[in-house]
């Protein structure tokens, strides 16, 4: 199949204005490096670790495990699936789904929302990617090389102050993603992905492999597999939670979006399962690339959202080859941010396509410009508006900044409240022979099994994390 593809079921609803000619991933493999693209991304290297350092180790990273069976997967699957029956942009897919078997208009916020979230999150995640990229100058040029802790901090602190290096950095990156996304399905993403996920499994294997060198390395593999539960709270158990449903890219409208472009011969629920696994395996590998780093060095494993750019450095700058290695995880934090970033760009481009007279380059110039202007935000945030707190007018969000706010809506609750609606949507309202003949999961105990957990298990650990958030 090729970017001419038809997906016959785009445009059947009658009055939306989608096209009739929506192109489908070239094969199962392709959607698969995809989605695993989306989900594996700085979420899986740089939050994943220093969440798992914060707190304790194994038994949070088994708590992790087993969200992402109970809540990831259930809720990967009803996105996908939504997508692939509504063969459109996740609020034209729900339109068509609602229009289908006769339900309220008001679903179609939960494509609104997806699509919100992707667009407010890729504002600042494109500042953080960033960060990435001007890191790998900095190892590549061997500024890590006998700096001591004052002085990595320092560099760090002096690019967050400096605004004009962030907007240069953030504009670059936004125009590496554009550039990807405007060249469309399968001469833009797909081609990239082919590209990037083999050069990211590659680079983080040799990681892998350097930390299996070290003589530390038996200290990361039992930090992160032996669970050591006195050291797991109530707190890391709602993060974990938290964790799976963020890594996945769910309720960001992502993967309705390329469910949509997924063929009818592919199986849903086989595939997203092998995401699921693959974004855990990268997920637990970059554990083993930088818990032995740590350790080695006597660096703290908790460090938090420093242990990248801040405790990492000052590893590779104290390690023989600390250039080239150091080098090497900057490029592959890199190709992990632009794989993520193009999946959040990607909701809200396929909506503006669908739109009449607007082509897919003047789409992406559009929505990629006004994610672009947002971050400016996000970049102003971190110096001259640091003590701007629009909303401190409410106690719950005093001290914090723009980019604060767009974290805090997206994490804690757009993302749950899409996901708690989703589960709910293709649980209880969503005609149930068109889950069956989307699924076809032929076994009918496996499918009122997944039905069970969709309806009840889903829902309720969802809701715990939400309420939480909002406690």
């Amino acid at each position: 199949m090729t970017e001419l593809t038809q997906n016959p079921i785009a445009g059947s609803a009658a009055g939306d204005n989608t096209k009739k000619d929506h192109p489908l991933w070239s094969s199962r493999m392709a959607f698969i490096l995809a989605a695993s693209g989306s989900a594996v991304g700085l979420g899986n290297i740089w939050k994943f670790p220093y969440i798992t350092g914060e707190n304790g180790g194994g038994a949070f990273v088994l708590v992790y495990l087993l969200c992402i069976a109970l809540i990831g997967i259930p809720i990967m699957i009803a996105e996908v699936m939504i997508g692939r029956r509504g063969g459109s942009s996740p609020i034209n897919s729900m339109r068509q789904l609602a229009q289908r078997d006769g339900l309220s208009k008001r679903w179609i916020w939960i494509g609104g929302m997806g699509m919100l979230a992707s667009f407010l999150i890729l504002s600042f995640y494109s500042v953080i990617g960033g960060w990435a990229l001007s890191y790998v100058g900095n190892s590549a040029g061997g500024l890590f090389v006998g700096s001591d802790t004052e002085t990595i901090g320092a560099m760090f602190g002096n690019l967050l102050a400096d605004p004009y290096t962030l907007l240069l950095w953030h504009s670059v990156f936004m125009v590496l993603v554009i550039m990807i996304v405007a060249r469309g399905l399968s001469s833009g993403m797909e081609k990239a992905i082919n590209i990037l996920m083999p050069v990211l499994f590659a680079l983080l294997l040799v990681m892998v492999g350097y930390a299996m060198s070290t003589d530390n390395f038996a200290d990361g593999f039992k930090f992160l597999f032996q669970p050591d539960f006195s050291k797991l709270t109530t707190e890391g158990v709602l993060t974990a939670l938290g964790h799976a449903f963020f890594t996945l890219s769910l309720g960001m409208g992502v993967m309705m979006a390329y469910g949509s472009y997924l063929p009818k011969n592919v199986s849903i629920v086989k595939t997203a399962v092998t995401v699921s696994v693959v974004d855990m395996v990268v997920a637990l590998l970059a554990g083993l690339a930088i818990f032995p780093l740590v350790f080695a060095n006597g660096l703290e494993a908790g460090a938090g959202p420093g242990l990248i750019f801040q405790t990492l450095p000052l590893a590779f700058g104290q390690m023989s080859g600390g250039v080239l290695f150091g080098t090497l995880f900057f490029i592959l934090l890199v190709v992990a941010a632009v794989t993520s970033a193009i999946s959040l760009l990607e909701p809200v481009v396929e909506w503006f396509e669908e739109q009449k007279g607007i082509s897919r380059l003047t789409g992406t110039l559009i929505a990629g410009f006004c994610v672009w202007g947002l971050g400016i935000l996000t970049v102003l945030s971190l110096n001259l508006w640091s003590d701007v707190h629009p909303l401190s007018m409410f106690e719950r969000f005093a001290g914090k900044t723009f980019f604060d706010l767009f974290d805090y809506f997206t994490a804690n609750l757009i993302m749950p409240l899409g996901g708690l609606l989703i589960s709910l949507f293709v649980g209880w309202f969503m005609s149930k022979q068109a889950g069956e003949n989307e699924l076809s999961i032929g076994n009918k105990l496996a499918y009122k099994a997944f039905m069970f957990v969709l309806r009840f298990i889903t829902p309720a650990a969802v809701m715990v994390v939400f309420i939480y958030n909002l406690a």
